[in-house]
């Protein structure tokens, strides 16, 4: 699939969506990890992560997406 017909407000607004799921997914992981761990081994309870995903993760993110998009 091509993104040249995509503007560049498109192409931004695709990359912080990816960006979201992507870190989305990786708390996800975390948390599910914690959670085999802690149904595994009861004698050793973690507490559950708490979902810290700002505004500026998301952008950084992004970025090092589009960054590596754009490589040569």
């Amino acid at each position: 699939m091509s993104n040249s017909n995509k503007s560049g407000f498109e192409i931004r607004a695709d990359l912080l969506i990816q960006a979201q799921s992507i870190l989305d997914a990786n708390f996800r992981r975390a948390r599910d990890a914690v959670s085999v761990h802690n149904t595994d081994h009861p004698e050793d309870k973690k507490p559950l992560p708490v979902a810290t995903i700002t505004s500026a993760d998301v952008i950084k993110t992004a970025r090092e997406l589009y960054e590596f998009v754009n490589e040569k």
